[in-house]
């Protein structure tokens, strides 16, 4: 609702300046430091001032007098030197609010990707309805190991904006990206086939247990330390390794296909347990079989995008020149040497697109894929259902093979794709973008959003608790980095089920009615809320130390806490409905009286942080921050807890106040599960 009138606000302002003054502004719209100086400001007069010289005062006087009636806005009045400052009206706010919560209003159109049960010769109209398609792609997890706490904070990041994209009525299309042919699964490749002698047959035989991700996580590390001691063979090993699999030839792509699927069937798993799904799965295998990569080549190679680099220490790769590469003075008479020196220099500010050898890059793939995302390629994959998807949940995964029947539609984004990759990975998404605009495709290049993130560390007592030695340097650190080469890091399985342990012995101490199941579902969903919550409140560009204390909290900034204000509000409702409160309707002269005064602007201020849920969403899109719904989600949760410990609410006896407060009580509910359900956490019914 909040949203809604700053909308309002905005566009009388623009028309009005339009009219007026012959001007085109953007309206600018803040939040007043204190309630009783309105609910927006504009500081649109000063700027206004620059370009009319007059005084900004005078000028918003103008406005202010002439602006007339915009709907849902009771007054605006000159504050200080020239700002605007607007007044909402109260009693339609709450009307808009509580017909907003009730659903009268119009609901959104679904969300979701193609149809899955139309084929694709029947998609033209909704290609058409497309044009606002976005796509998310996030986890993407290596298929070599077991998925580890950093790999939570890539998939509850991209989860929640996902959410919160469809929340806001745009169309997406969830994307998880396989990378089952690079250097990581060829080391456990290696692991599999070279160090334990294993054949493909008994690869396959294991890869069924429920834990064949945690053997990989083992072996994976034991590989890493295995190729530090023979650098020289480890490098050959790999690119014999890598070039087998890219080909799918031999018992090395068979048993990098089995280690792949088997993996990736885990991750699957481990990121259900957190309400975490996807519609596609796009293996980069098909990539390189369906010659995308290829397609991808020859029009960079055309374009000039891509140079063979003839000297230097890159010779006889493809590199993307970089776009700040410094120019060399052609006037500078330079020994032989000095350019050599200077022409390595400058390769090595390029990026390798595809090696010496002839594999491609990661980048070099990632490129045709972001092409593809596009719709830009000329190129598609086929689709098969993924065989083993977790129960309920259909899941598509790129082929090389035929269409299953059925097979929907993916890709052609024409809003914009959001690649959560953490921060690590700017530079290499640089080159992406920067591909794109070498191609031509400018438009696109701006629309691929890196959704970076920094990384998710241990603190020192976490690490001690994993069992991990710690050198007395290490112990006095802030934070200590995990390593998946090195196998040191929280499992997110074992991180799940640690949360689950402790929230189960709460709720079982708390609630001996209870049956067993419900006990189990109670935990599971208070330990969820724990952990989605503990990686989300953080911005995207905070290092997150994690410790099982913290996230364990119930008090604070927490899951936890604010799952138990709607606990404690459906308690209130229970009792307020038992004793026939709630069938009281309030009056509007009720609505007018109560929200006026000093306790009217308290009660005012818990019903315009409950009407600000879409404020937040916007917030979040616009600065591709989710904390911003944590943030909202917790204090609407603390003004909840104020208002509370405020007012007496089963207990007032005047009939009109606590129908009112209860009223609003029922709002910050429906608001607060909301927000919880954008951030993917559940409310349960008791804790």
């Amino acid at each position: 609702m909040y949203q809604k009138l700053l909308e309002r606000l905005r566009e009388a302002l623009a028309g009005h300046i339009r009219g007026e003054y012959g001007v085109e502004l953007a309206i600018v719209l803040e939040r007043p430091p204190k309630i009783e100086m309105g609910e927006a400001a504009s500081p649109v007069c000063f700027e206004l001032a620059k370009r009319l010289k007059k005084a900004p005062r005078m000028i918003a006087q103008e406005i202010a007098n002439g602006l007339g009636k915009v709907a849902g806005i009771s007054k605006v009045e000159v504050a200080g030197g020239g700002y605007l400052n607007a007044y909402f009206d109260r009693e339609a706010f709450w009307i808009g609010a509580r017909t907003e919560i009730s659903g009268e209003e119009e609901k959104r159109q679904p969300q979701g990707t193609a149809n899955a049960e139309e084929p694709r010769e029947g998609q033209k109209a909704e290609r058409r309805e497309d044009r606002g398609k976005v796509i998310v792609e996030h986890t993407s997890i290596n298929p070599n190991k077991a998925a580890h706490i950093g790999h939570v904070r890539n998939a509850v990041l991209g989860d929640t904006m996902v959410r919160i994209l469809r929340h806001a009525g745009k169309r997406v299309q969830i994307q998880n990206y396989i990378d089952n042919t690079g250097v990581q699964v060829a080391d456990v490749v290696i692991g599999f086939l070279q160090m334990e002698q294993r054949t493909p047959i008994g690869v396959k035989m294991m890869a069924r247990e429920p834990k064949f991700d945690y053997y990989c996580w083992d072996l994976y590390a034991k590989a890493t330390h295995f190729f530090d001691e023979d650098k020289v063979r480890a490098a050959k090993l790999r690119g014999e390794t890598l070039r087998a699999i890219e080909e799918g030839q031999g018992e090395d792509a068979e048993v990098a296909q089995v280690v792949a699927d088997a993996v990736v069937g885990c991750h699957l798993r481990t990121m259900e347990r957190l309400d975490i799904s996807y519609e596609l799965l796009a293996r980069e295998s098909e990539i390189l079989h369906l010659k995308f990569w290829d397609a991808a080549f020859e029009m960079m190679k055309k374009s000039g995008a891509i140079q063979l680099a003839e000297s230097g220490k890159l010779a006889g790769c493809w590199i993307m020149p970089s776009e700040e590469k410094p120019k060399i003075n052609a006037e500078t008479t330079e020994r032989a040497e000095d350019k050599e020196k200077n022409e390595e220099e400058d390769n090595s500010q390029d990026k390798v697109i595809v090696r010496s050898n002839g594999t491609v890059t990661y980048v070099g793939k990632d490129i045709a894929y972001q092409l593809w995302k596009f719709g830009l390629l000329g190129k598609d994959f086929h689709y098969r259902r993924w065989p083993e998807a977790p129960q309920g949940q259909t899941v598509w995964s790129t082929t090389s093979e035929t269409d299953d029947p059925g097979a929907p539609h993916f890709g052609e984004a024409a809003a914009a794709v959001y690649n959560v990759i953490d921060l690590r990975q700017a530079n290499l998404q640089k080159v992406v973008a920067a591909g794109l605009r070498a191609l031509g495709h400018a438009k696109a290049a701006e629309q691929s959003i890196h959704l970076s993130y920094e990384i998710v560390a241990l603190t020192p007592r976490c690490a001690a608790e994993m069992g991990y030695e710690l050198t007395p340097e290490e112990a006095k650190k802030p934070y200590v980095e995990v390593s998946g080469r090195k196998g040191f890091g929280v499992k997110a399985d074992d991180l799940i089920d640690k949360l689950e342990t402790a929230t189960l012995a709460e709720v079982q101490q708390r609630h001996m009615e209870m049956k067993a199941e419900e006990q189990k579902l109670t935990a599971h969903a208070i330990a969820v809320g724990a952990l989605r919550f503990f990686v989300l409140k953080f911005t995207r560009n905070a290092i997150i130390a994690f410790d099982f204390k913290d996230a364990l909290s119930f008090e604070g900034e927490t899951g936890p806490y604010c799952q138990y204000a709607v606990v404690r509000i459906r308690g209130i409702r229970r009792k307020g409905a038992e004793g026939g409160a709630t069938n009281l309707e309030v009056t509007p002269e009720s609505v007018r009286a109560l929200l006026r005064g000093e306790e009217g602007n308290s009660l005012w201020e818990l019903l315009l942080a409950a009407g600000s849920l879409d404020y937040a969403v916007e917030a979040a899109i616009a600065t591709q921050e989710p904390a911003f719904m944590a943030k909202y989600a917790f204090q609407l949760a603390q003004a909840f807890n104020n208002f509370y410990h405020k007012h007496h609410i089963l207990s007032e006896t005047d009939e009109q106040k606590r129908a009112f407060l209860l009223r609003l009580t029922e709002l910050v509910e429906a608001q607060l599960v909301r927000a919880l359900g954008l951030l993917g956490i559940a409310a349960p019914e008791k804790m």
